[in-house]
């Protein structure tokens, strides 16, 4: 009887703890290894911090328009509009927010630079103007005079200073050396501006943005590398305001009482100075995990003020429940990852710091408007950033988000893809320019002394002289790239300039005698009656120099 197995060669066994793997095949991988690679094979993708946050401004935009027609229906009919007014309304500025994006887009990284100063100026005429009786509106509507209304136009100029004190600063504090005197350097000036423009702020009424934009100044610095214990006396600042406005009394020192009866479940006046908070929890507290459904709420039927504005949260909470407000914060959560991660792969400091900056002030603002909504802190009146109900807001945080985007479109693996590769789909839908790779600077005013034809591809691939050279250095080499261009490399055997396999040549082909670069000729020899060819050391390829060899005759060569 014979063996099913006689005749086969025996398997090698394997050692002991070993796991067999098939070749291309993942079996030995379990789940947790499988998504790990998954997701650090995304990550390591040039073009990966551009995608996501375009992907995440649009989900959380398209999330706001459709929960702003939720939310607003009732209140539309009751203003003697149809059910979409609002949310036709906020489509229409969502999309001129998405204009204003594509438009930043377009702007090289040293444009948006050169503009800083400028916008700075415009922005603080802007706070003052607000104060002024008559151009400034508001106080009788939302309790603070911070709005300008110049005929069909209506917008709020701390939302636009916020924006500048980011392009500004990062302007300003980039590439700056050591601090050399202990309070009169770079990071006490920018300080100082930013205070004043906190303080035009506050004295609009509007006590929440000035906090808000406060923080963002300190972002700016925390980025920049001031010590750490200049923030924490700025902190401490903050908070003795806080307690001042809390013991002052009126509509403020109310929130703050309102804030401290939620976090301890002990509401006094529901009808009254809580009612807003108090229906916000019952909003959210409906929703329980999974909502009452799309459209669905309760809430939004005249019981929760600011329904699509402040407190959208809460809605999102009742009809989406809890998935639908972990959704949210994931998202957030999202821009936040890549936005740092978009900061910390910039070469450019000032890309650098306005991308961190950007990220860390819109991403803040969302947490403070959740956090107020669900009682982890007193009401302030900051919107949902990209979600609730706005006007230029939605246009000024969308442009922002286009700042993000374009930093993210010049880091180097970026820059580098697409001079190797071409622009991505997106880029040539949106028709928009092959990002350049040169390091903005602060003078602005200097223009370079000549202009070189060199296109972004060009400079990205070497392009000529110190600034190619500055561009491998920063980005590597293009795989597309001559093998000419690239740094440290021979020209092609035969190709002109090439004299590594050239024997007894001082010269490139073509390269007239007496040319810069040209080898001198050798004085003839007596002996021979020609030019000294062969004449040259042993270095160059030639025979020595000696006697003439009696064994080969007198033919001028001689002995090597």
């Amino acid at each position: 009887m014979t063996s099913s197995t006689a005749g086969k060669p025996r398997a090698p066994k394997r050692a002991a703890g070993s796991t067999q793997r098939t070749s291309g095949s993942r079996t030995g991988l379990g789940f947790r290894e499988r998504v790990s690679n998954a997701w650090n094979d995304i990550l390591s993708r040039p073009l990966t911090d551009y995608i996501m946050i375009l992907f995440t401004v649009i989900l959380l935009s398209s999330l706001g328009v459709v929960m702003v027609y939720s939310s607003s229906m009732t209140w539309s009919l009751a203003e003697g509009g149809r059910v979409w007014s609002t949310a036709l309304r906020q489509g229409m500025m969502i999309f001129a927010g998405f204009v204003a994006l594509w438009l930043v887009l377009k702007f090289k990284p040293q444009t948006i630079r050169n503009l800083a100063p400028a916008l700075l100026i415009i922005s603080i005429l802007l706070l003052l103007a607000v104060q002024i009786p008559g151009i400034g509106t508001g106080r009788e509507e939302v309790g603070s005079q911070s709005w300008i209304v110049l005929g069909p136009l209506r917008f709020q100029p701390s939302e636009i200073a916020k924006v500048t004190i980011v392009i500004w600063g990062a302007h300003y504090l980039a590439g700056r050396k050591p601090v050399q005197h202990v309070f009169f350097n770079h990071y006490t000036r920018f300080a100082a501006v930013g205070g004043v423009m906190a303080a035009l702020i506050f004295l609009e009424g509007d006590a929440g943005m000035a906090m808000s934009f406060a923080l963002v100044v300190m972002f700016m610095l925390l980025f920049a590398g001031v010590a750490l214990g200049w923030l924490v006396l700025a902190a401490v600042v903050v908070l003795v305001a806080l307690v001042g406005m809390a013991l002052g009394g009126g509509f403020r020192s109310n929130r703050f009482s309102v804030y401290f009866d939620a976090l301890f479940g002990n509401f006094q006046d529901t009808r009254g100075t809580a009612f807003q908070s108090y229906q916000g929890f019952l909003s959210l507290a409906d929703g329980s995990a999974t909502g009452v459904g799309l459209g669905q709420s309760r809430a939004k039927w005249f019981y929760l003020p600011e329904a699509k504005n402040d407190f959208i949260f809460a809605i999102i909470g009742e009809e989406l429940g809890l998935l639908g407000g972990a959704l949210v914060i994931g998202l957030f959560a999202t821009l936040l990852y890549f936005g740092l991660r978009t900061a910390k792969r910039s070469r450019d400091p000032f890309l650098s710091l306005m991308a961190a900056t950007l990220t860390a002030s819109v991403v803040s603002q969302a947490f403070i408007n959740i956090g107020y909504v669900i009682g982890l802190l007193p009401v302030t009146g900051i919107q949902l950033p990209m979600i609730s109900a706005g006007g230029t807001s939605a246009i000024i945080t969308l442009a922002a988000m286009g700042l993000l985007a374009n930093c993210a479109r010049h880091e180097p693996e970026a820059v580098s893809a697409m001079a190797s590769y071409g622009r991505p789909v997106v880029d040539r839908i949106l028709m928009l320019p092959e990002p350049s790779s040169r390091i903005t600077t602060r003078n602005s005013s200097r223009k370079p002394s000549g202009k070189s034809a060199d296109g972004p591809r060009e400079q990205a691939a070497g392009g000529a002289g110190r600034r190619g050279s500055d561009t491998r250095e920063r980005f590597g080499e293009p795989v597309t790239a001559r093998r000419s261009a690239r740094a440290g490399s021979n020209p092609p055997s035969g190709a002109a300039g090439s004299v590594s396999k050239r024997k007894g040549s001082g010269r490139a082909p073509g390269t007239p005698a007496g040319a810069p670069g040209a080898e001198p000729r050798r004085a003839a020899d007596p002996r021979r009656g020609t030019s000294g060819r062969g004449s040259g050391g042993p270095a160059s390829g030639g025979r020595a120099s000696g006697t003439r060899d009696p064994r080969r005759g007198d033919t001028g060569r001689y002995r090597g």
